[in-house]
């Protein structure tokens, strides 16, 4: 018995990888693409534009924060001091084809998985129906430690303005995983189309995806694929927003 266990470890980490592979193409199959909008704020050349100008840090002079035209609470400066410090150990190996994230429309839950295994199961706020999420395989291109986002319209309701949003994920254009100070509805479809994350999930997930962040670094931009996690998005949009 005791001469064959090399062989039967072979196998049991070749079974894993096929489970692991089989796990992202389901996914993937399983992508609903009728909500995926083409053409969005999100994906305009000064969206993008805002994004690359930003240097990842804590803006400390911005103390007013608005969201769908209602004024909300500034961030801390507790996590002002959390972004600034030196990040958290990274679960596992730094291998990002080991790593992937599935985001559920329906259930509205993220689930980070390495080598098949669930390592995060988080319930994240989704886009509105009518500020859907994309749906599809992304990788990650770009990774801020705080970022402001504006957008929508004042005239519509819509307009929003929120500084130091933290431990931002950009996977597609302007559309990313990121921490929420303005809400804390959870489960619920409720952004403008990222994916909103509570800040202690948004946290754990930055430090966990690939490429890592330094303590030195606060961003890293334009991130090749084959060094960044995965992401597949797939579902429906819930109607049912209350």
């Amino acid at each position: 018995m005791v001469r064959f266990l090399p062989l039967l470890t072979a196998l049991a980490l070749l079974l894993g990888i096929f489970a692991f592979r089989g796990q992202v193409v389901t996914a993937i199959k399983e992508e609903q693409f009728k909500n995926s909008p083409e053409k969005t704020e999100l994906l305009s050349k000064a969206y993008i534009d805002k994004i690359l100008a930003s240097n990842g840090k804590w803006q400390t002079e911005e103390t007013q924060a608005v969201w769908f035209n209602q004024n909300v609470p500034s961030p801390s400066m507790e996590l002002a001091a959390k972004i600034m410090e030196n990040p958290q150990a990274v679960l596992g190996e730094n291998n990002p084809s080991d790593k992937w994230i599935e985001v559920d429309l329906d259930k509205q839950r993220l689930y980070a998985r390495q080598r098949g295994e669930i390592v995060y199961d988080m319930a994240v706020s989704t886009g509105l129906p009518w500020f859907p999420t994309v749906t599809g395989s992304f990788n990650i291109w770009a990774k801020v430690r705080a970022q402001r986002m504006t957008g929508g319209s004042k005239e519509n309701g819509t307009y929003y303005d929120l500084p130091n949003v933290p431990f931002v994920q950009f996977f597609y254009g302007g559309y990313s995983l990121h921490g929420t100070y303005w809400h804390n509805d959870f489960g619920k479809p409720r952004s403008h189309g990222c994916v909103n994350l509570s800040i202690p999930d948004a946290e754990k997930l930055f430090y966990w995806t690939e490429p890592s962040v330094s303590s030195t670094q606060y961003s890293l931009y334009e991130i090749k694929p084959e060094e960044s996690t995965r992401i597949v998005i797939h579902g429906t949009t819930p109607t049912n927003i209350y």
